[in-house]
C-alpha cells in the first residue's frame, strides 16, 4: 500500500516536472517571437517617424519661404508708398509755389486795373466835356436845338434800319422756304389744336331724330343691354342724354354712323328691340349700305364715262359719298374735279378721258381702308398702282399736292382743277356772304395804306394785288408796303391757307403823235 502511494507520488512529481519543462520551452519560444515582432514594429515606427519628420520639415521650410516672400513683397510695397509720398510732397511744394506766384500776379493785376480805372474815369470826364463843347458848336452851326436834331437823326436811322430790316427779312424768308415743309406741319398742328373740337363735332357726330322720348328707354334696354349690343355691332358710340327728341351717334367712320342710324330707324319702326334682333338688323343694314356703296360707285363711273376701273376702285368711289373734306362732300368734289379736268384737257388738246379719270381718282386715298402713315395723295397713287391704273394716271393722283414730281401734263391739270373746286365760293363750309365780306375786308385793308390806288382780291382771296402810285411810293418802299400789309392781314384777319400780297408800281409816259 505504501509502495503504491510512493509510486503515485513519484508519478505525480514526474508529470509535474514534465509539465514545467514543456511550459518553460514553450514560453521561451513565445517570448522570442514577441521580441522579433516588437523589433519589427519598432523599426516600422522609426521609419514612419522619420518620414513624418521629413514631411513636417518640408512643410516648415515651405512656410518659411512663403513668409520670406511676403516679407519681401511688404518691403517693396512700403518702398513704393514711400516713393509716392515723396512725390506727393514734391508736388505739394510745387503747387504752393505756383499758388504764391498766382497770388502775386493777381495783386499786380489788381493794381494795374485800379490804375486803368482811374485813367478811364479821367478820359470819360474829358469825353463828356468835349461832347458838351461839340454839341454847343453843332447847335450854333445847325441853328437847331439838340432835341430836334436828335429826332431828325433818329428818324433817318429808323428809315435806314427799316430798309436794312426788309432786306434781312427777304433773306430770312428765302432761308425759311427751305424749311417750309416743317414749319407748315407745325402751323397745321397748331391750327388743328385750335379748331379740333368744332371740326370733330361737325365731322364725327350724327343726330338721329325720334318722335318722343319714350323711345330712349327702349333703345337703352334693361340695364343698358340694348345700347351696348348696338354699339358693339356698329362700332360707334350711342349717346342718349336729356336732349329732347334726338339720339346722338358719335364715331369717326361716317359709314358706321350711317349704318347705326339706319339700324336705329328700322328697330324703332319694327318695335322689337333686343340684342339678337339688333345684331340681325345691323347685319342686314350693313349689307344694304355695302350694296349702296357699290351701286353709287358704278353709277358715278357711268355718269362720267369712266370705264374699265377695278371693282375695288369702284367700291372706294362709292365710299366717297359718305366722306367730306372741309365740309365739302368728297364724291361731289371728285365729280366736279373730273368734269373740270376733262374740259381743261380738251382746251389744251389733251386726252379728256384720261384727265376725267385722274380727276375722279385724285382723292381716292382719303377713303383707303388700310390706314397708312402717308399723305392721301401718295396713298391714292399707291392704291391706283395696286389696281392696275396707268403710270400717267398714278402720277397725276400722287402729284396733285406736290408730294411727288409731276411727269405728265395731266398732273398740273388735276392740281389746278382740285384747287378750283375747293376754292369756289360756298364749296367748303363758307357761305357766300362770308366769302364776299372777306374779300372786301382784304381790299379795304390794303386801301388804308398811303399811296395805294387800287386793290384786287384774286383766287378766292388767296392773292391780293395792290397797285400804288409811282409818284407817291419808291421801289424800295414797295417791299416795305408788301411786308407791312402782309403782317396786318395776318394779325387782323381770319382766312384759310395763306394770302399772297403783290405790290405793283409802274411808271407810264403817254404822248400823242399828231
Amino acid at each position: 500500500m505504501i509502495t503504491y502511494i510512493i509510486v503515485a507520488i513519484g508519478a505525480m512529481l514526474l508529470g509535474a516536472l514534465a509539465c514545467y519543462t514543456f511550459f518553460r520551452y514553450s514560453t521561451r519560444g513565445m517570448l522570442k517571437k514577441a521580441q522579433e515582432e516588437a523589433e519589427i514594429i519598432k523599426k516600422n515606427k522609426i521609419v514612419e517617424a522619420k518620414e513624418k519628420f521629413i514631411a513636417l520639415k518640408q512643410e516648415h521650410d515651405g512656410r518659411v519661404r512663403q513668409d520670406e516672400q511676403r516679407k519681401q513683397q511688404r518691403e517693396q510695397q512700403l518702398n513704393q508708398r514711400d516713393q509716392q509720398l515723396k512725390q506727393r510732397e514734391q508736388q505739394l511744394k510745387e503747387g504752393q509755389g505756383e499758388l504764391q506766384r498766382g497770388q502775386n500776379e493777381m495783386q499786380q493785376r489788381a493794381q494795374k486795373m485800379e490804375q486803368q480805372q482811374k485813367a478811364i474815369d479821367f478820359k470819360q470826364q474829358e469825353i463828356d466835356r468835349l461832347h458838351r463843347q461839340a454839341l454847343a458848336q453843332l447847335e450854333q452851326s445847325a441853328g437847331l436845338p439838340a432835341e430836334e436834331a436828335k429826332k431828325q437823326l433818329i428818324q433817318s436811322l429808323k428809315d435806314e434800319a427799316k430798309t436794312d430790316a426788309m432786306a434781312y427779312i427777304n433773306e430770312v424768308m428765302d432761308d425759311a422756304r427751305l424749311s417750309a415743309n416743317k414749319e407748315a406741319k407745325k402751323i397745321i398742328i397748331q391750327t388743328i389744336q385750335r379748331v379740333a373740337s368744332e371740326t370733330t363735332a361737325e365731322n364725327a357726330v350724327s343726330v338721329f331724330h325720334i318722335d318722343n322720348d319714350e323711345v330712349k328707354g327702349r333703345v337703352i334696354g334693361r340695364e343698358g343691354r340694348n345700347i351696348r349690343a348696338l354699339e358693339a355691332a356698329t362700332g360707334v358710340e350711342i349717346v342718349v342724354d336729356d336732349t329732347p327728341e334726338c339720339i346722338t351717334v358719335s364715331g369717326y367712320d361716317p359709314i358706321r354712323r350711317e349704318i347705326a342710324c339706319l339700324a336705329l330707324h328700322q328697330l324703332i319702326q319694327d318695335g322689337r328691340i333686343h340684342p339678337a334682333r339688333i345684331e340681325e338688323v345691323v347685319a342686314k343694314v350693313t349689307k344694304q349700305v355695302e350694296d349702296e356703296i357699290i351701286e353709287t360707285g358704278k353709277r358715278t363711273t357711268i355718269d362720267l364715262g369712266v370705264h374699265g376701273l377695278h371693282p375695288e376702285l369702284i367700291r372706294l368711289i362709292g365710299k366717297m359719298k359718305y366722306r367730306s373734306s372741309y365740309g365739302q362732300n368728297l364724291l361731289q368734289h371728285s365729280r366736279e374735279t373730273a368734269n373740270l379736268c376733262a374740259v381743261m384737257a380738251s382746251e389744251l388738246g389733251l386726252n379728256p378721258k384720261k384727265a376725267r379719270r385722274a380727276g375722279l381718282l385724285h382723292d381716292i386715298g382719303k377713303v383707303a381702308e388700310n390706314e397708312e402713315e402717308l399723305p392721301h395723295a401718295a396713298l391714292g397713287m399707291k392704291i391706283c398702282e395696286k389696281y392696275g391704273e396707268k403710270p400717267d394716271i398714278c402720277n397725276a393722283v400722287g402729284a396733285h399736292h406736290d408730294e411727288i414730281e409731276m411727269e405728265t401734263l395731266i398732273a398740273p391739270i388735276v392740281q389746278a382743277c382740285d384747287a378750283i373746286s375747293g376754292a369756289r365760293p360756298g364749296a367748303r363750309r363758307e357761305i357766300v356772304e362770308t366769302y364776299v365780306k372777306r374779300l372786301n375786308d382784304l381790299e379795304n385793308l390794303a386801301m388804308s395804306f398811303p399811296g395805294v390806288i387800287k386793290t384786287y382780291a384774286l383766287q378766292a382771296g388767296r392773292e391780293l394785288r395792290v397797285i400804288v402810285g409811282a409818284d407817291k411810293i419808291s421801289d424800295k418802299d414797295t417791299e416795305l408796303l408788301s411786308f407791312d400789309l402782309a403782317k396786318r392781314i395776318q394779325d387782323e384777319m381770319t382766312y384759310p391757307g395763306q394770302v399772297k400780297v403783290t405790290v405793283i408800281r409802274e411808271t407810264r409816259a403817254i404822248n400823242f403823235a399828231k
